[in-house]
């Protein structure tokens, strides 16, 4: 290969929705609560906790088979790949989603007047399964000894997801490569090159 390519950590990727969806659905669940409601606060509350371990179960599970094989077929990053900075990574995938972002939480503070909290509550267990996906990704990198990365190409091409259709494969990198640590978490020491 003669050219690189700009490289994101898929871990990054899968953890940059985590925290604005987790805090926004904390957010209207607080506000969620409020209003009485069409079935009041109780049920709205208990209903959000099903509504919460739901969507957590799910996202963290989802598409694992595609992002273990995808994982299982990595190829070596070329000397001329690019690695982008997990600040980079994080920033573009909430800009790119800033309004997708919005209209979720618009939308969790509008079932309050139904269900109060609940919305909230789903919006947060989403983002619970972004940070548990995240730390199995983790978990498998330090099994592996390995770093998983997506071209950023590709993730423009979709919606941002490292597992669409648009990814054909992944790159691999040592351990020590990048500033995100496994899972994508911030590096509490340098790392060595």
């Amino acid at each position: 290969m003669r050219g690189g390519h700009g490289l994101a950590r898929v871990a990054v990727v899968v953890r940059a929705g985590a925290a604005p969806l987790w805090w926004l659905g904390v957010l209207a669940a607080g506000i969620g609560l409020l209003p009485e409601g069409l079935t009041g606060r109780r049920i709205g509350v208990l209903t959000g906790a099903a509504l919460f371990l739901l969507a957590a179960a799910v996202v963290a599970t989802a598409r694992r088979k595609r992002y273990t094989a995808l994982a299982a077929s990595a190829a070596r990053a070329g000397k001329h790949d690019v690695l982008q900075d997990r600040a980079v990574t994080a920033r573009n995938w909430r800009r790119a989603h800033r309004w997708w972002l919005l209209l979720a939480f618009l939308a969790a503070l509008g079932t309050s007047f139904a269900l109060p909290a609940a919305g909230g509550m789903l919006l947060a267990g989403w983002g619970a399964g972004l940070w548990l996906k995240a730390a199995w990704l983790g978990r498998r990198e330090r099994a592996d000894e390995v770093l998983l990365w997506v071209r950023v190409d590709w993730l423009r091409a979709g919606v941002a997801r490292p597992t669409g259709k648009q990814v054909k494969a992944f790159r691999s990198t040592g351990i020590a490569a990048g500033d995100a640590a496994p899972g994508g978490t911030r590096r509490r020491t340098p790392a060595l090159v």
